[in-house]
This record gives structure tokens, C-alpha cells and sequence, in this order.
């Protein structure tokens, strides 16, 4: 099997299922409870906070642990827009992942609000010489993605707040960071808000963490028992917490080099698919996209027949995002940078992990110049 959709969920990392599941057999205590045994548990999980705040260059009391980016995104949204008075404003983009792009319009119906979409540059970052265009005094709420998950574009978010806070002072700034932590290098975190989620990077599905910058307003998730200091209750999920963390520490203490690797594979796939004809590369270059997403259209054939053509050669990608993947029509983010036609027809996304070969992209290349010369003859009659 060659495993090229790592942007829709990653292989848990061996040590990340074996702490996880000592958590569930061993370590099983609720750590709420008032118990000496729970309150190791609490201990553990409370280091794992302060780890992830350490990667993200923020305080700990400053991170909640959430079920994962969806529900960070929501947080974000409705936390912010139910904390506000007034007029209300949402600026976000139309390339956004589903769970900020349908988070905002039903938010925004709920409360009354304004929504306005940034302009977007042709490799799906946000062209920040027009930002301001889109930002007014009366803008509540701006929330713009780390990584795009379709096209790999990476924007700048220290340009992007710099923006934010000169022409909508008053705006809260969040960015959905699913596709970004660990994998793009930040020196500070300059949002209000972060959203991860840990099944991007090796760890159990079901969990994920929610920055909010101390003081920012933001009136939290569900409502219950008053867990995560009453932002977000819910029976703390320890297993997958702590099955995070170890596979937080494996990848930062490896950083460098798996990066690197992602990298080299990404070239070489690249590099591959080029000398077929009729093959386009969509979003940024593959220099200053991250490491581990490649979008390319191979026009003239249909990226869903393809991929299934590619299945049954145990080689796994996708057409975008797996959240929309079900979804039958136009592909949202590639219309929203000016992708349309054969051209969007015809897009694949590979996106890698720190474990994938060159050996891998070259037999997927191999199979996939196989694939597309017979599905273009087939097409053609």
C-alpha cells in the first residue's frame, strides 16, 4: 500500500497507541476525580498542555484540549461572535476548510452578522495589499487558515494580524492550524486563536487543542461538569490526550528531519508527474508550499475516476479535502483561487507524510502515467 492522503488522517504512531491504550487499561482514572491515582492523570495531562503550549510559544493556561479541529473552528466562531455586542462583522475566505466556511454562515445568520471574503492571490494565500478592503471598524471576527488543506498555500500570519489590527483594531484574529502545527516552523503565535487537531500528525483521532490568547473574549464551548476551567466541559478524553502528547514530543524532536523528507518526496513526485503532458500544478510552488501537500490537475481525465483507478492499485489519494469529499458538484477551494473546468476536473492532491519514500513516489508515478494514458484514451472515444 502507498499511502499518499495524509492531509485527511495520518497512521498513529506506535508509541502514540501504546501510551493511549496503557492510559485506557491502566491509567483509566477520570482525572476530575479526588483521588490520589486521578490526580496522577490529571498531572500527566496537564504536562501535555504545557507542552503543546511550548510548541505553539504561549502560556499553558492559555490551551484547551478539544474533540479536534471541527470543534476548535466552532469554538472559535460562535465563542467569538456570542461574546460580542453590536454590529457584527466576519471576514474570513472562501478557500477555507468546511468547518470555518459553514461555521461562518450559520453564525452569521444566528447573529445577525455581515460576511466578507478576503481576496485571494492565485496560489491560495490571502493577498494581503487588498486585506484591507475587506476590514472595518465594526469586524468582530477574522479568521483566516494557517495551511490551505486543498492546495498547501501557507500565508503569513504575523503580516495578516499586522493588517488586522490596523484597520479593524477591535477584531478578534483566529486561524485554523490543522494543516500547520508541526509542520511550518512559527517563531511566535500572533492570533487570538489556533485550532489543531491531532489525527494530522500521528496521534488518535478525536482530540485536538483550541490556543486562546489570555483576555480575548470568547464565551467557550459545551456546557456540563465545568471541565478545562469551565471553557469547555466534558469528560477530559485522557487516552487521546496523552497519546497526543507522544506523539507531539516524537515529532518535535524529529522536526527537522522529517520535514525534510516530506520535502525531498513532494520534489520527486513533482518532479515525476511534470513530464507527463497536460499536468498542471495548482496552488503555491512546491518550494514555498508546505512540505507534505501537492495539488496537480491531470487534464483530460477525472480526478474521482483516477483516484478509484489508483485504489484498486493500493494507492490512496483524494480530490481535497475528505471532509467534502462525498459532496458532488464544484470543488470550492480550487474555484475560489480561479481553478474551474478540466482543469479543477481534473485535480489529485497527494499529500505525504515523514514516512513516506522516494521509492513510493516513483512506483505511484509509474502506476499513475499508466492510469492517466489509458483513462485519456478512454475519454477521448
Amino acid at each position: 500500500m502507498i499511502y499518499f492522503d495524509n492531509s485527511a488522517t495520518t497512521r498513529v504512531l506506535p508509541l502514540a497507541a501504546e501510551r493511549a491504550a496503557s492510559v485506557m487499561t491502566e491509567s483509566f482514572f477520570n482525572p476530575a476525580a479526588a483521588y490520589g491515582a486521578a490526580f496522577g492523570v490529571e498531572k500527566e495531562m496537564n504536562a501535555a498542555r504545557a507542552f503543546a503550549a511550548s510548541l505553539l510559544h504561549v502560556h499553558s493556561e492559555e490551551v484547551f484540549f478539544t474533540s479536534g479541529g471541527t470543534e476548535s473552528n466552532n469554538i472559535a466562531v460562535f465563542g467569538t461572535l456570542r461574546s460580542a455586542r453590536g454590529k457584527k462583522r466576519i471576514v474570513t475566505t472562501a478557500a477555507e476548510h468546511a468547518s470555518v466556511f459553514e461555521t461562518v454562515l450559520t453564525a452569521a445568520k444566528l447573529f445577525d452578522a455581515e460576511v466578507a471574503y478576503a481576496p485571494l492571490n492565485e496560489d491560495g494565500t490571502v493577498n494581503i495589499g487588498r486585506l484591507h478592503e475587506v476590514l472595518t471598524p465594526d469586524t468582530v471576527l477574522v479568521s483566516i487558515m494557517h495551511v490551505n488543506n486543498e492546495l498547501g498555500s501557507v500565508n503569513d500570519l504575523e503580516a495578516i494580524v499586522a493588517k488586522v489590527r490596523t484597520y479593524a483594531p477591535g477584531a478578534v484574529f483566529h486561524s485554523d492550524g490543522v494543516q500547520a502545527f508541526l509542520k511550518v516552523r512559527t517563531n511566535r503565535m500572533p492570533c487570538d486563536l489556533y485550532s489543531v487537531s491531532a489525527h494530522k500528525f500521528h496521534a488518535p483521532k478525536g482530540v485536538g487543542l483550541l490556543y486562546l490568547r489570555s483576555g480575548v473574549k470568547n464565551a467557550g464551548g459545551q456546557i456540563g461538569g465545568g471541565q478545562e476551567k469551565g471553557f469547555r466541559s466534558g469528560t477530559s478524553n485522557t487516552p487521546a490526550i496523552l497519546g497526543m502528547d507522544t506523539a507531539m514530543r516524537l515529532y518535535a524532536a524529529n522536526q527537522s528531519e522529517w520535514h525534510a523528507n516530506m520535502l525531498a518526496v513532494k520534489q520527486r513526485m513533482y518532479e515525476n508527474m511534470m513530464q507527463l503532458p497536460d499536468v498542471v500544478l495548482n496552488g503555491p510552488s512546491v518550494e514555498a508550499g508546505a512540505a507534505h501537500i501537492l495539488n496537480l490537475s491531470f487534464v483530460g481525465v477525472r480526478g474521482e475516476v483516477l483516484l478509484h483507478a489508483l485504489e484498486q492499485k493500493q494507492i490512496f489519494v483524494s480530490t481535497g479535502s475528505a471532509c467534502s469529499a462525498k459532496k458532488i458538484g464544484k470543488n470550492r477551494v480550487l474555484h475560489a483561487v480561479g481553478i474551474d473546468g478540466a482543469r479543477q476536473e481534473g485535480a489529485i492532491r497527494f499529500s505525504f507524510c515523514p514516512f513516506n519514500t522516494a521509492a513510493e513516489a516513483d512506483l505511484a508515478s509509474e502506476v499513475i502515467a499508466e492510469q492517466v494514458q489509458l483513462l485519456r484514451k478512454y475519454r477521448r472515444r
